[in-house]
């Protein structure tokens, strides 16, 4: 079965912001952001990408497009299902609003019971990207072979749920999981089971520096903004 590259966008400007973007029109990537995009088909350059497939967002089509413009061959394929979580009434937001409400604690420490008000719950986004990716896995093996290698850009909460569902780990557990704008991960499928090779890998260790104020223990819900 393929090997899977899941790309996380590059910094947006609602993550700058401090905003939870969702499905919010109108969140490009900011400068830092397309700095991270014009870096990747040098990143992604040794790899035979049999497909790229992507999020509708401006964000992750963005993130996509030096890569499109290396590889003039490949034409994007857009995945409704690979697309951010629906946040509902809670998209457009600042997060320090929201981190005082009830949800969010739910969110933090039992995202399977999480659901947004207006929006879908973390079970369902998990299920339908989860989905996206197996039937996207038949696919590319049918039509490029069975070590065909593909590309889905999507977003924080999305990739970390794919990770988890690959690790056989529980939603509640996916919170733990980090990735970071631009940042690779790969997972490999075979028949009995995925192996994860790669995880939000962005070749860049300085959000491992010791800061003035460390991180809390709080995850960053839709994927945070990275290393400052």
């Amino acid at each position: 079965m393929p090997t899977l590259i899941l790309v996380r966008h590059g910094r947006s400007t609602a993550n700058t912001e401090g905003l939870l973007a969702g499905w919010t029109p109108g969140v490009a990537l900011d400068g830092r952001g397309a700095e991270q995009a014009a870096a990747l088909p040098g990143r992604l350059a040794e790899l035979p990408l049999a497909e790229i497939v992507t999020s509708p967002l401006q964000r992750c089509q963005e993130t996509i497009r030096p890569l499109l413009d290396a590889r003039p061959e490949l034409t994007p394929r857009i995945e409704e299902r690979i697309g951010e979580c629906d946040y509902g009434d809670w998209s457009g937001r600042k997060l320090d609003e929201l981190k005082d409400e009830p949800l969010m604690e739910v969110v933090q420490a039992h995202p399977s019971a999480a659901a947004f008000p207006g929006g879908e719950s973390m079970r369902a986004m998990q299920t339908r990207a989860a989905e996206a990716v197996r039937e996207w896995n038949a696919r590319v093996e049918r039509d490029h072979g069975a070590d065909a290698v593909y590309l889905m850009c999507s977003h924080g909460d999305i990739i970390k749920s794919l990770v988890a569902e690959a690790l056989g780990l529980h939603l509640d557990l996916f919170q733990r999981i980090s990735v970071e704008p631009c940042s690779i991960t790969a997972i490999r499928y075979t028949r009995l089971r995925p192996f994860l090779v790669r995880l939000g890998d962005t070749g860049n260790f300085t959000s491992l520096v010791p800061r003035e104020e460390p991180p809390g223990d709080e995850a960053q819900v839709g994927g945070g903004a990275g290393a400052p």
